[in-house]
């Protein structure tokens, strides 16, 4: 199929040659968890405390030493133990305590009863069914132990993470800084939402995306806004982009039309390879070197930007931001229940809605047009349908891949 795909530059080989340019970064600060969300941890947390700190109860019932129900099979209730208020007194031989989940394991207790097996008798409790000793407790340092490493560095913090930490008694951790990422779109056809449309332009949708997706990742966002036409302004664009930020991002301009002069820019104002993929959509993209900052040149159709922004600049800002785990979820193999067209050539993205069929099966099926303007085919979607280079046209009933989107994509 090469006489498809001449010049094109697979999609794996793209983002291999970027990531294996890619150093961290390695600079720290220490920030309140409040401030930790979607923050790189910059060193393996370990637990200052076990959790739980204490034995305590797993169930609403009656702490027994088993030894007494060996006598008898109904014992006396000599006092009660709530979480926050356990049971301090004395604690007669041949009696039990009422406890409540999460409370404090009396000092000699070897066994919880639900309540559910007991009958009340008068003043005292009849066990109804056989007692093992340990069960229903929650041992100390059964989750974690004082001294576990319970996150090593580069770790994402997000909702899995911090409530963790915040159990742990951690008020604050050190992370890597985030990353300041310049972005600006290029175009005389641009306007920004909210301003009337002159003949002839389209409003600025981009910037937009990649800004909300740069937050999510948790990078510091310089927004330069649209730059004209026009060498010069372009060029102090650049230069402006390159003295504040890690990464450089742009949208458009990076095709062979005649008025697209970012190609020429960084040629001259830096160490760059310049890429066309093959893939669809997301052909036109552009990676380099700047003086300080590393350089990703997006497509200018909405779909096209979003595409190529996902699968190689999420990575590459991953990486460098310290991240260990992969950016992207694995794929896996559906049946299609949509007919899917294609023509061989380039690794194809198309959109789908990944869900089960009414015999309880995963499926996938087309959210319909896939052309690289029509930006609807995003919200309907909660996947990426994955077409091999080679293949052509899929009818239903045929096995695809599928990516499910990450919360990048997924809300």
């Amino acid at each position: 199929m090469e006489h498809f795909t001449a010049g094109l530059i697979s999609l794996d080989d793209a983002l291999n040659t970027m990531l294996a340019r890619l150093t961290p970064i390695t600079q720290r600060e220490r920030v309140a968890l409040s401030a930790a969300a979607r923050l790189v941890t910059a060193e393996a947390v370990i637990s200052p405390v076990n959790v739980p700190p204490f034995a305590n109860a797993a169930m609403d019932g009656y702490a027994v030493r088993t030894a007494d129900l060996a006598a008898s099979d109904t014992l006396d209730v000599a006092g009660k133990a709530f979480a926050g208020s356990p049971w301090q007194g004395e604690w007669p031989q041949g009696s039990c305590i009422r406890i409540m989940t999460g409370a404090p394991l009396p000092a000699g207790a070897d066994a919880v009863v639900m309540q559910e097996e007991t009958q009340t008798v008068g003043d005292a409790v009849r066990f109804t069914a056989p007692v093992s000793a340990g069960q229903h407790i929650r041992l100390a340092g059964e989750d974690i132990r004082q001294g576990d490493t319970v996150l090593t560095a580069g770790v994402r913090l997000g909702a899995a993470e911090l409530p963790l930490l915040a159990s742990l008694g951690i008020a604050d951790v050190e992370v890597l800084r985030p990353l300041k990422v310049a972005l600006f779109s290029t175009g005389d056809e641009l306007c920004p939402p909210g301003q009337p449309l002159a003949a002839g332009q389209i409003y600025d949708t981009n910037r937009l995306t990649v800004s909300l997706m740069l937050e999510k990742l948790g990078c510091t966002l310089i927004d330069l806004g649209i730059i004209r036409d026009d060498p010069d302004a372009l060029r102090r664009a650049f230069l402006a982009a390159d003295s504040q930020a890690d990464v450089v991002i742009s949208t458009g301009g990076v095709s062979v039309g005649e008025a697209d002069y970012t190609k020429a820019m960084l040629e001259e104002l830096g160490e760059i390879t310049f890429w066309k993929l093959a893939i669809k959509p997301g052909k036109p993209f552009a990676f380099g070197r700047l003086q300080h900052s590393w350089f990703c040149g997006l497509p200018g159709n909405p779909v096209s930007a979003a595409v190529t922004f996902y699968q190689l600049v999420q990575p590459l800002l991953a990486k460098l931001s310290g991240q260990h785990a992969a950016a992207l979820p694995p794929r896996q193999r559906v049946r299609t229940a949509s007919a899917l067209k294609k023509s061989a050539g380039r690794l194809d993205f198309q959109r789908g809605m990944l869900k089960r069929n009414a015999q309880g099966e995963l499926e996938v099926h087309s959210t319909g047009a896939q052309g690289s303007h029509i930006f609807s085919s995003f919200s309907q979607a909660n996947c990426f349908i994955v077409l091999e280079r080679e293949r052509n046209s899929v009818q239903p009933g045929e096995w695809v891949e599928v990516e499910p989107f990450n919360a990048l994509l997924g809300g």
